[in-house]
């Protein structure tokens, strides 16, 4: 496993302005919060319509920003993001507790795979955890099933190959696969992380916090899509939703509409791609702490914008 400790230290000494998760307040002591002493807050964001289809032509004036419950409308810069490409990372869980949609979930990751040309092959891995792997058992350890190479013919027989079974690691996976995901970022290249997943963990030596911690801080959007049987709303979608609304992805349900597969994810993702903003304002307040994030319509009420959804501010002490 990659020492994602040391990514987290680069992004600060390079004074990346980072984000955290603010979710539902009965979570709020759980959710990691990242420190910057920048006096500027970037935040790259798209937003959806009442048809949750992607709004491409936005201006500054169709939304605000609430910043520790302080509204900011004068924006220092207002881009349209700079990200061209993605980099996507599949993260299939092969634990036993998914055994029902096991094979579904193999399935559109190899429609995933073959389905996008316009995604180079060296823009597309895939890892898992849990599961047997070439006959053998993963154990705790996640697994790079394919890299760089994951559309020749034994990568597709690798995928093909693997079975469910075993316990659930999934906070030690994603802290694996953001660490991953660092290791491969690009200037102008968008990480994305497509999580197929319960949601449920059982044995992973990482906490909740940790593995969010890591995601947030490799900067990957998580698209999750929830594998769980029950048609109830569970502890793992609980986490899934979370996750992704904390990086500004999205969260799909197999159980709810069986057609949120590879294509649905991938369509949401390059249609995200295309309308992303990156908007840019002076920091409001120099409270120290955690500052929560909200984006809010103006005009169109119907507007619902996906973003991170805080940053913690810390003053130099140079």
């Amino acid at each position: 496993m990659l020492a994602h400790w040391h990514i987290r230290f680069t992004l600060l000494a390079l004074l990346v302005c980072c984000y955290a998760s603010a979710a539902d307040d009965t979570h709020s002591s759980d959710l990691p919060t990242y420190r910057s002493t920048v006096s500027q807050v970037r935040i790259t964001f798209f937003a959806t319509d009442e048809n949750n289809r992607p709004v491409a032509n936005m201006t500054k004036s169709d939304f605000a920003v609430v910043d520790n419950e302080m509204v900011v409308r004068g924006f220092r810069s207002f881009t349209h993001s700079d990200e061209t490409s993605l980099d996507v990372v599949a993260l299939v869980d092969l634990s036993e507790s998914v055994a029902p949609r096991f094979r579904v979930a193999i399935a559109d990751v190899l429609q995933l795979v073959a389905r996008e040309q316009s995604i180079p092959d060296d823009n597309m891995s895939v890892l898992s955890f849990g599961g047997t792997v070439g006959g053998m058992s993963a154990g705790l350890r996640p697994a790079v099933l394919c890299s760089s190479g994951c559309r020749a013919s034994d990568s597709v027989g690798r995928l093909m190959g693997v079975k469910s079974s075993g316990a659930t690691p999934l906070f030690d996976a994603l802290i694996f696969g953001a660490d991953f995901i660092a290791g491969h970022r690009r200037e102008g290249v968008r990480p994305v992380l497509i999580l197929f997943s319960d949601g449920n963990d059982t044995i992973s030596l990482h906490s909740r916090r940790e593995a969010l911690e890591a995601v947030l801080a490799g900067g990957a959007l998580i698209y999750a899509v929830d594998m769980g049987s029950s048609r109830n709303q569970t502890s793992g979608s609980t986490f899934l939703r979370q996750a992704s609304e904390a990086t500004g992805g999205r969260y799909f349900s197999m159980r709810v509409s069986p057609q949120d597969g590879a294509a649905a994810v991938l369509n949401a993702v390059l249609e995200d791609l295309r309308a992303s903003y990156v908007v840019a304002y002076d920091l409001p307040s120099h409270q120290t702490g955690f500052h929560s994030l909200r984006l809010l319509p103006t005009h169109n009420l119907n507007l619902t914008f996906h973003s991170r959804n805080g940053y913690f501010y810390e003053p130099s002490r140079h």
